[in-house]
């Protein structure tokens, strides 16, 4: 048997699952998806049909309300952007569709519209400069001053706004949101860091009020006065000269009576973006703590996000901090979520793991719709839907990393008869040995749940089993997946043997090898930094990373580093980019460096981190024999990232029979 999930069987969810209401829109439970674009509109604005599979599928999941990505009021606001825009008529026929494939559910759908990102426009996207509350530099390039906007411009912003929630009525939602988050336009008008008007739109909380305030009124106009209108805003921006939590607390009074009947409330913006997409680095619930004192400052509705779990929801409900608990990235990577909890599976929920490197990082790096690294059917629920095959197979898995796992699952899933071979005394691979810091736990939490999953499936998993090439097992196989992993790449360095030099998978599963205090990583890639992390943070290690190029975590999503700098800074860990490691010996770490002047760093332990490469070694004598038969994924194949393995792993498994 393999390790399950250890959860603890009394914890209550029942308290998710009460009906809470908005204005006069009653919402059946606590838990809502909060809004996320998903880059897979259409060019003309209007929307998929992936995408509506996709909402439909987290509403027939169980979820309370959905809250789309951020709608546009103009194809030119947009920017290119593939989020939808509410402009010409044209997009109420696919948005109807939407919306009524959600309300089959019983779930609330809410429109949230915005008038662009203002100064946070990406240079690429406009042809003039961006606009914004006042003339300040634009974020991406701080060479180019924003257009402030004119009062008359403003004016057309807010006909803009009638029209657009208009749209929004007739296609039916059952409510409004008004994006004022992050630093986006709105939120430049409401903060002096950004707004240093000396008009009626600035010089006081009023008058930064006054854009938000114009909106919700130019929004009733169109909706009338029962449809909710809600408001998404960041309460701390958290970075200096921003706005304050104490400094928020007048602009959500001034919008609460203004007539906005709830408010969604975390914080972050885009000087701090990793807030915007926290990943694991942040924690539990990293935003919940703006609940408090928003709680004590009005008296309407509040939702609250920031990588919540099932059980940081129940804490921050039964807190009476907030009325409602949004799940984003959660509801990505398990659709399912809120029902899985409510039928008491709570075992059954797959985790996000909060790379985002298959979610924003496939928007933003390869201009492409959402993924997820765990589920590789999000934003694809109709073409990657698992059908029951007609003709089972004998299916031999051999590795457990996280591609022979999701092969696996998959295979075993559609009903093939499926064995797991692995020759360690335990699941997981290389996502065992990424998941021991304690910041990692959801890589953790994955493997548990791989696990639990398996035992299910009845899948024949067998441990401490190394095959050759020559095994029966492979013979008797109809389909091989093998996925046998990678290996440390080891350069020829001088002293890479001495007794005080040990590598990052040592590093990471056995810390009784990591001696002394003072410890040297030669290798600044994603393991190193989470190693070095690990040691400085929860073993009071004095670390030093050496790399060659002239950043560390230079292939890691650009927002985890920003979490990764941080706690550089805050550990004092040491960074020597733009170095080479010549030499390792008793006394330290030699290195030369860009300008060819050489350097010692001393080292208790110097732990190696040069990077993984593919380990071909049995997959190519199992090629040579049963080529027809075999496929090979995973690192086995190209080294990658967790959801490059899920996915290989998930093809691997859907095509058996192709």
């Amino acid at each position: 048997m393999i390790e399950t999930q250890k959860i603890d069987p009394t914890t209550d969810y029942s308290r998710l699952f009460t009906p809470f209401k908005i204005g006069n829109m009653e919402v059946k439970n606590r838990i809502v998806l909060s809004p996320m674009g998903t880059g897979s509109s259409k060019i003309d604005g209007s929307k998929s049909n992936s995408e509506i599979r996709y909402y439909e599928e987290r509403a027939r999941g169980g979820a309370g309300m959905i809250i789309l990505g951020c709608q546009l009021l103009t194809e030119e606001l947009a920017q290119g952007s593939l989020e939808g825009t509410l402009e010409k008529e044209h997009v109420i026929p696919k948005l109807t569709e939407l919306v009524e494939a959600v309300q089959r559910y019983g779930t609330k759908v809410v429109c949230q519209i915005s008038p662009g990102t203002g100064r946070n426009a990406f240079p690429s996207m406009y042809g003039e400069p961006p606009v914004s509350a006042s003339p300040i530099p634009a974020v991406f390039d701080p060479s180019v001053t924003c257009h402030a906007l004119t009062v008359p411009e403003i004016a057309k912003i807010m006909e803009q706004f009638t029209n657009s929630a208009d749209i929004a009525k007739k296609a039916g939602f059952d409510a409004i949101e008004i994006h004022g988050h992050a630093g986006y336009l709105i939120d430049q008008f409401m903060s002096p860091v950004w707004n240093k008007r000396e008009d009626e739109y600035g010089g006081s909380d009023e008058n930064r009020a006054r854009f938000a305030r114009d909106i919700i009124r130019a929004l009733r106009k169109a909706v009338g006065p029962n449809m909710p209108i809600m408001f998404r805003i960041s309460l701390d921006h958290r970075f200096e000269g921003g706005r304050t939590l104490e400094d928020s607390m007048p602009l959500i009074q001034l919008l609460e009576a203004e007539g906005v009947d709830a408010l969604d409330i975390d914080s972050g913006s885009y000087e701090t973006l990793d807030y915007i997409f926290p990943p694991a680095y942040l924690g539990d619930a990293c935003m919940e703590y703006v609940c408090e004192m928003a709680r004590k400052h009005v008296n309407i509705p509040l939702l609250n996000s920031g990588n919540h779990t099932p059980e940081t929801a129940i804490r921050l409900l039964e807190s009476g901090n907030a009325d409602f608990v949004m799940f984003g990235r959660p509801l990505i990577a398990d659709p399912e979520l809120p029902n899985k909890l409510m039928r008491g599976c709570r075992e059954d929920v797959r985790p996000c793991i909060r790379c985002n490197e298959e979610c924003i990082g496939r928007i933003v790096n390869r201009l492409t719709k959402l993924s997820c690294a765990v589920n590789i059917q999000a934003a694809e629920e109709q073409r990657f839907k698992l059908v029951k095959t007609e003709m089972p197979k004998k299916v031999l898995v051999i590795g457990a990393g996280p591609a022979g796992l999701e092969a696996a699952r998959v295979a075993a899933t559609i009903g093939h008869q499926v064995i797991l071979v692995e020759k360690e005394h335990e699941i997981g691979g290389q996502l065992r040995v990424a998941a021991t810091p304690q910041f990692k736990s959801q890589l953790r939490d994955l493997v548990k749940w791989f696990g639990v999953q398996l035992n299910k499936l009845k899948v024949d998993v067998r441990l401490n089993t190394e095959l050759q090439a020559d095994d029966s097992l492979l013979d008797s196989a109809d389909r091989i997946i093998l996925a046998a992993g990678a290996l440390p790449i080891e350069p020829p360095i001088l002293g890479l043997d001495y007794d005080n030099v040990i590598s990052v998978v040592d590093a990471h599963l056995h810390k009784d090898l990591v001696k002394g205090k003072r410890i040297v990583i030669c290798g600044g890639g994603l393991s190193a930094c989470d190693s070095a992390i690990e040691l400085a943070q929860e073993h009071g290690k004095q670390v030093t990373v050496i790399e060659m190029r002239d950043a560390v975590a230079k292939d890691v999503m650009f927002i985890n580093t920003i979490s990764i700098y941080r706690m550089f800074d805050e550990y004092g860990i040491k960074q020597r980019t733009n170095s080479r490691v010549t030499s390792i010996d008793k006394v330290g770490v030699h290195i030369t460096k860009l300008d060819g002047s050489n350097e010692c760093i001393p080292a208790d332990t110097v732990i190696t981190a040069f990077g993984m490469k593919p380990d071909r070694r049995l997959a190519e004598s199992i090629q040579a024999k049963y080529h027809a038969k075999t496929r090979v994924v995973g690192d086995s194949d190209t080294v990658g990232n967790v959801g490059t393995a899920v996915r290989g792993g998930y093809y691997a498994a859907i095509s058996l029979e192709d």
